[in-house]
């Protein structure tokens, strides 16, 4: 039982993350589309119904690890230098410690999310073949 709430709370900590992180691509300029930041709050919201509404069913878990494979694409993405760090002079402006803050601490909390959210899948699956 616990696991499952410090999973909720990953995943709710990665959601606010990611909404910090297209915030700042917005500022810096790196995100220009309005379409794709309609998608993006779209992802979000759905991210959201899954953590809070269906944690405890199978269909919460593998929106929490898909979400948390998205954490993960945005911080390899900007490491790789296509999404922006490399594009932009992120180090010469006055949010830089905070826009690497938020993709390290993304990157950490979408992985113990993802951890978590395969562990809860597997145990949900390995009791429902129990009974």
């Amino acid at each position: 039982m616990k696991r499952n709430i410090v999973l909720r709370a990953l995943s709710l900590f990665s959601i606010l993350l990611v909404s910090f992180h297209l915030v700042d691509d917005i500022v810096y300029g790196s995100e220009k589309g309005v379409a794709s930041n309609l998608i993006m709050v779209a992802i979000l919201a759905v991210w959201l119904y899954g953590t809070l509404m269906l944690s405890e069913r199978r269909s919460g878990h593998i929106t929490m690890l898909v979400g948390s494979l998205l954490g993960l694409v945005i911080f390899v993405t900007h490491l790789t230098g296509t999404g922006g760090l490399a594009g932009i002079e992120i180090g010469k402006s006055s949010g830089a410690f905070f826009f690497v803050w938020t993709l390290l601490a993304l990157a950490v909390a979408s992985l113990l999310t993802l951890t978590l959210s395969a562990h809860g899948l597997w145990n949900l699956m390995r009791s429902k073949a129990l009974t």
